[in-house]
């Protein structure tokens, strides 16, 4: 997994700065785990996991390390962007590098923060940023369409499936619909994988409400609209106050706890944010565990055991025997590994084993 992750994008003075900067120090404050911004605009957080807790007092492990994702802050598009306005090609390209995208929309009013487009209306605003990014996509379906024509004469079977994918998916760009409106199979996304299309890319959507609206957000009717609009696409929703989320960065775990508290939460946005970009990468961790250290592992959803153990060492993929696996729900239960193994919760899997969320995992090999 590359450090690409998740393309935070919208227009000008909606949050996204100030969601990013929160999203940064997030990431500083994770004593355990080496923070790093890799460009100015790329934060890693820690994805939160209270699995690894438990096991670290279970293992008494002398230190902790969580899965991690990484957000790129995109500077804010505005109208016209396929057309070079603003940063226009450089935004869109920044975009391109991600592999996923959480779109903020302003849902509270502020007559102290302008508003590019003059007014608060999210649907408005998220169909500016749809707009510009299949007209963007349209021009490069556009292109490729035309080059195939050309290979297609020589009788080739791939460039007509592949022309045959692009006029269903302009068809929609034509419509201002994104291409991942379209019914695609695996091949047919094998075919215009190269193509990196910007409305291909899983999208969510973070409503930014008000710092007294975030414990009511239900009650937000520019809220309301956006978890409309989004149910359409199939798409979720996470509602924070960037505000919120930037006052909690500042503040150690148990001041942050208490504030949350005081507010009426259980989690900060950042962290359901941060949950649902690593869900929305089609990511999940399985987890190893000793005294040494417990971690979580990062792996893409339907992995065998053989390759999450390359995850670790090239060598336990090389040498792979078997992998010992408990369910982390029935490890806890038993209280210790020696005790579900005894009730036969301790597994034997071999090279076609798919992993589970939440493998804790000790691989056999030999090399």
């Amino acid at each position: 997994m590359s450090n690409l992750g998740v393309g935070i994008v919208g227009l000008p003075n909606v949050g996204k700065s100030t969601l990013f900067n929160a999203i940064t120090k997030a990431g500083a404050e994770a004593a355990n785990y080496p923070f790093c911004t890799i460009e100015p605009n790329v934060g890693v957080v820690p994805v939160p996991d209270a699995r690894l807790e438990v096991l670290h007092k279970m293992y008494d492990s002398k230190k902790t390390t969580p899965a991690t994702v990484s957000f790129v802050d995109i500077a804010g598009l505005v109208k016209g962007a396929s057309k070079g306005e603003g940063l226009g090609n450089k935004f869109l390209e920044h975009i391109r590098q991600v592999d996923a995208v959480a779109h903020v929309v302003r849902c509270f009013e502020d007559s102290n923060i302008t508003h590019v487009e003059g007014g608060i209306d999210p649907i408005r605003d998220i169909d500016i940023i749809q707009t510009e990014l299949c007209l963007a996509d349209l021009e490069i379906v556009e292109k490729r369409i035309m080059k195939l024509a050309r290979i297609a004469k020589s009788g080739s079977k791939e460039a007509k499936a592949e022309d045959e994918v692009l006029r269903r998916i302009k068809a929609a760009l034509d419509d201002a619909k994104p291409a991942r409106s379209v019914e695609l199979s695996e091949d047919d996304l094998e075919l215009i994988k190269e193509m990196n299309l910007l409305t291909l890319k899983p999208t969510l959507y973070v409503a930014n409400v008000a710092e007294d609206e975030v414990a009511a957000s239900e009650e937000n009717d520019f809220v309301k609209k956006v978890r409309e609009f989004a149910a359409g696409e199939h798409a979720e929703v996470v509602v924070i106050s960037a505000r919120v989320e930037s006052e909690i960065a500042e503040l150690d775990e148990e001041e942050a706890k208490e504030f949350l508290a005081d507010m009426g939460l259980t989690e900060s946005g950042l962290d359901k944010l941060i949950k649902a970009a690593f869900d929305l990468l089609g990511l999940m961790t399985f987890l190893t565990a000793g005294p040494d250290e417990c971690r979580a592992w990062t792996i893409v959803k339907g992995t065998t055991a053989p390759k999450a153990a390359g995850k670790i060492h090239t060598d336990f993929e090389r040498g792979f025997i078997r992998a010992e696996i408990v369910s982390y729900d029935d490890l806890i239960a038993a209280g210790s590994v020696a005790a579900a193994r005894e009730k036969g919760q301790v597994r034997l899997e071999g090279k076609d084993y798919i992993m589970q969320d939440g493998d804790v995992t000790n691989f056999r090999f030999n090399v």
